[in-house]
């Protein structure tokens, strides 16, 4: 099983969006006439969210957890670093759009109430895949603002900046809105100012001892206050926020690194074992072995 880490070559940096139309043919008699060559299948993962509509055949998606099977119209989010493979399914041939895209950029102060799960501290936002099945109205919304992003970024006309940045609040919005089940809640603002540095922190130190007395000196702010500060700006304790970006990683390690699980817990700053395979089990729900079993018969 082969896995590996997709480098994503934004068309604009400034906008940090890549976005792509590709077409393929599963069968080797005909041959596909591709906007952009699809590579072969693969388990693979990366930071920017991904969004795929389908415009044309059958698609389907893996994660570890979920099949997706997308039709004409359809579409579905895969989140960031989330593991993900694709196949085509039937003779017919396929046509779709790939937006991969870094939502970090867009989190201005009207956004941050609502950064805290969009970046996925609390719920995937492969979670957010119901509101495509439910509300037709949402499906078809996310589907044409992912178009126009990728009119806007193929046709570079005058502006396209300013629109490819407008359609990605929409897409925010239209979730936001389309979220009958409330993975996305408004809750207290969040300065940038503050907590940016303190997650970029935690995410360059993953594989070190991080005590939050030293990261709310990084805040400039007192232990007692810092720990409250961040509870009330997060939805959850910082130590309970660590355990889960290190967990995270140690997913992505167990697949692709072939290191030990001992290794693998090391590297994500845990030296316990038994206190490593108990937040193993209580995010994923099995232990890293039945977690890599599923993984391996996702792939087949």
């Amino acid at each position: 099983m082969e896995i590996y880490k997709e480098p994503i070559h934004y068309q604009n940096p400034v906008l940090c969006i890549k976005v792509w139309q590709f077409e393929a043919q599963h069968s080797a008699s005909v041959p596909p006439k591709p906007v952009q060559s699809v590579q072969p299948v693969r388990w693979h993962y990366h930071k920017e969210v991904e969004f795929i509509l389908v415009k044309k055949g059958l698609h389907e998606m893996h994660t570890p957890n979920h099949t997706y099977m997308l039709g004409e119209g359809e579409v579905m989010v895969v989140g960031s670093s989330q593991l993900h493979r694709s196949r085509i399914i039937g003779p017919e041939k396929l046509v779709y759009i790939v937006l991969h895209v870094d939502f970090e950029p867009y989190f201005d102060p009207a956004m941050m109430r609502y950064y805290r799960h969009f970046s996925e501290v609390h719920h995937p936002l492969e979670e957010l895949n119901y509101m495509f099945g439910e509300n037709p109205g949402v499906r078809a919304e996310v589907g044409t603002i992912i178009e126009r992003i990728h009119q806007e970024i193929m046709d570079k006309t005058t502006g396209y900046e300013i629109a490819a940045s407008m359609h990605i609040k929409h897409l925010l919005l239209t979730l936001l809105r389309g979220d009958s089940r409330g993975l996305l809640q408004a809750h207290d603002l969040i300065d940038p100012g503050v907590m940016k540095p303190i997650l970029e922190y935690v995410d360059t130190h993953l594989s070190e001892k991080i005590e939050l007395e030293q990261v709310s000196q990084i805040a400039g702010m007192s232990y007692f206050y810092f720990s409250k500060y961040f509870k009330k700006a997060m939805g959850s304790p910082f130590t309970d926020y660590v355990n889960r970006k290190r967990i995270a990683k140690a997913e992505r390690l167990l697949v692709t690194s072939g290191q030990n699980v001992g290794d693998i817990a090391r590297a994500v700053g845990i030296e316990n074992m038994a206190h490593f395979y108990e937040l193993f089990k209580r995010f994923n729900g099995c232990t890293p072995k039945q977690y890599l079993c599923k993984i391996d018969a996702s792939g087949n």
